[in-house]
């Protein structure tokens, strides 16, 4: 037995072997010299924080092993708000406040066994939210340990006792269940499946009241929902608790009753609203099936078919038949005769048939009548020139012969390459008809009976010119609709005149015929998605310019065209190559006197010579984007969006004192159902206030 009366004594019997059970018999003795005596039982290194002061009382009843000694310790020490944390196989009494700072046992699996330490556990959740458990497992947790939530892995991070961790494991465990019943397959008798969803949704959604903070299930991933399977005219259910799906249920065996006999419902006129398709080219395409189908049932053997069940289906059949023969005009008419007609100021369809025939053709029109995908097209031009010309040339002249009125001799060189002619810009220089080419020209002069010539001309010249271009067109367009973006010019070219100026009589009446035509950037495309995803496309691409020397010809202007028309097959997100144009252009003239222009070195004074190169790089790229959703299109849209508003940030003039417009309009940061009119504000504009709630 150790007993202790403010310091541990050893019992009449000596120190305790290790191992054996002891009786613990301390009664107010410091907790320093319990900690040593507990130490030497245990046979483990115990350490006491200087901050742990005062005394304590520990007795046991009966003999208890080492270990067991050492938990009543650890217990007695929370009582007086101290803790023992293990760290490395050393113990340390430490302040309560201070045990969840230690190096203590880190656990993710099962919750260790009770010792009486604080350890840090780490509970991974299934389907409750972790943010959801904080309020309900924060007041059974003492005041100076820690509880935390980590969203990304939907953990709790929980410092406490293990006697009270296990504790906190079951009920983690108990609340950690999925809210949400399994599907369930609820099939109508007589209402229509996709128009029964949407009303009880509504319903459902109206009458769910919003539980209060910190109570019930939260987490907005076990909403009830419920979809339309029109293939079997069922309804599939997957409610957030057992009570919502039994209302659901309830309601939809309510509403699912056949119509009154008195009610102006019944009947076999139905009106079906579209969402996506075009009414009008869905009547039409819905009445070519009926015909094919009723034309194969009166060839069967009767009783075979449905639509021979009756005689006003058969009628029915013979106007469809007729109504076939003329083809439905998209104006804003009703189309006419059939068991199907469209009405385009609402874009719904009118269909007459019998209950069982009209279940068969709402199927195929909720098919039919899906959002229709979108494809983004990005076109890219490339074009680069590089432009290389050098010209050198030396031209002569001299007068042979005696002064007066004897004959004289002219001696020299005239080139028209590499320059003027030196003849003509001598007689032509005077009254400016004729100038000086480009590049440097060293001439020499002489004077002939008080008149200067040229005697002498030399020209150097090297030019150098570079281009690159860059077009970008982008169009958006539906799956199977053609969409076509023009950016250019309308320019006008004759195309015949008429005048009779030479006429000895009559009056002059002078016409000329213009047709015009656009020039400039030119995207016409078609695309088609396929099922796995590709997309097929049919493109037109042109880009055109007017021949900057032809403008004042009197032939008529010179167009420059470059145009691909093409079927491609490319992925979603892919960028192909169209088509490209690399050439390399080589040019060389040269005029020289025979014999003297091969002499070397003084050759180059009697011959001239001019030499060109042009090299041509021209790629088109594009890039179809397959957009299957509203939100898709938004994304798109404010990112380029944003890239504009970007842009026109960047091109602000500079700000200017003597010339007071020191702004340019920018885009304003675009919010929900703002107009666009509204988007452009001043640069220096206050922040627009932000846009209210939708209401709900």
């Amino acid at each position: 037995m150790l007993a202790g009366a403010g310091a541990p004594a050893l019992a009449q019997g000596g120190a305790s072997r290790a191992g054996e059970p002891v009786t613990l018999n301390f009664n107010n003795a410091e907790i320093e010299a319990v900690a040593r005596t507990i130490a030497t039982i245990t046979g483990r290194n115990v350490v006491v924080d200087p901050r742990v002061k005062g005394t304590m009382t520990l007795v046991s009843g009966a003999p208890v092993p080492p270990a067991q000694a050492l938990r009543q310790f650890a217990a007695q020490l929370r009582t007086q708000g101290f803790a023992l944390v293990e760290s490395a196989g050393l113990y340390l009494v430490v302040p309560e406040a201070e045990a969840k700072l230690q190096g203590g046992t880190v656990s993710a699996g099962a919750v260790p066994a009770s010792s009486g330490q604080i350890v840090t556990q780490i509970f991974r959740l299934n389907h409750e939210s972790a943010n959801n458990l904080v309020p309900v497992l924060r007041p059974l947790i003492s005041p100076n340990n820690t509880i935390n939530v980590n969203p990304g892995t939907n953990a709790l991070v929980i410092t406490d006792y293990t006697d009270n961790l296990q504790r906190l494991a079951r009920i983690i465990a108990a609340l950690d269940v999925s809210n949400a019943t399994g599907v369930e397959v609820i099939p109508l008798k007589h209402a229509i499946a996709t128009d029964l969803a949407p009303l009880v949704t509504r319903l459902i959604e109206s009458g769910a009241a919003a539980p209060a903070a910190g109570q019930g299930q939260l987490d907005t991933s076990f909403k009830t929902t419920l979809v339309a399977e029109p293939r079997s005219n069922a309804l599939i259910l997957r409610a957030a608790n057992p009570a919502r799906a039994a209302q659901v249920r309830a309601l939809v065996e309510r509403l699912d009753q056949p119509a009154s006999p008195g009610t102006p419902a019944s009947g076999n006129i139905h009106v079906v609203y579209l969402k996506n398709a075009d009414a009008t080219k869905l009547a039409t395409t819905l009445r070519a099936a009926l015909s094919a189908e009723q034309r194969a049932s009166t060839t069967a053997p009767t009783g075979t078919g449905a639509a021979a069940a009756t005689p006003s289906t058969a009628g029915a059949a013979s106007a469809m038949g007729s109504s076939l023969s003329a083809t439905t005009s998209a104006a804003a008419q009703p189309s006419t005769g059939g068991q199907i007609q469209a009405d385009p100021a609402t874009n719904s369809l009118i269909i007459t048939a019998p209950e069982p025939q009209y279940r068969q053709l709402r199927a195929v029109i909720d098919k039919l009548d899906a959002r229709r995908a979108q494809v983004f097209v990005e076109s890219l031009i490339a074009e680069v020139n590089a432009d290389k010309a050098a010209e050198f040339g030396i031209q002569w002249q001299g007068a042979l012969g005696q002064k007066g009125n004897s004959n004289i001799g002219v001696l020299g060189t005239n080139f028209n390459v590499g320059g003027a002619n030196i003849i003509s810009l001598s007689t032509g220089a005077a009254d400016g008809t004729t100038r000086p080419s480009t590049g440097i020209n060293l001439g020499i002069a002489h004077n002939f009976g008080g008149v200067y010539a040229l005697g002498f001309l030399a020209r150097f010249l090297q030019a150098n010119g570079d281009g690159n271009i860059l077009s970008t067109p982008n169009l958006l367009t539906l799956d199977n609709e053609e969409a076509k973006i023009v950016i250019g010019q309308n320019v006008p070219f004759v195309t015949g005149q008429f005048t009779n100026t030479g006429a000895a009589t009559g009056s002059v009446n002078p016409f000329q015929t213009i047709e015009r035509k656009d020039v400039g950037l030119t995207l016409r495309v078609k695309p088609q998605i396929s099922e796995n995803g590709t997309v097929k496309l049919q493109i037109y691409q042109e880009v055109s310019s007017v021949l900057a020397s032809s403008v004042n010809s009197s032939t008529g202007l010179i167009t420059n065209k470059r145009s691909i028309e093409s079927s491609v097959l490319v992925e979603d997100g892919a960028i192909v190559v169209l088509g490209g144009l690399l050439s390399d252009e080589y040019a060389g003239n040269q005029e020289k006197v025979p014999g003297l222009g091969d002499v070397p070195l003084l050759g180059h004074l009697f011959k001239s010579e001019a030499r060109s190169r042009k090299k041509t790089n021209l790629m088109v790229f594009l890039r179809p984007v397959v957009v299957r959703d509203a939100a898709a299109t938004d994304s798109l849209s404010l990112d380029r969006y944003d890239l504009m508003r970007a842009t026109q940030k960047d091109a602000q003039p500079v700000p200017s004192a003597v010339v007071p417009v020191n702004e340019a309009p920018v885009m304003a940061p675009l919010r929900a159902n703002q107009p666009l009119s509204e988007a452009i504000v001043p640069r220096n504009a206050p922040p627009a206030a932000p846009a209210p709630a939708p209401a709900r």
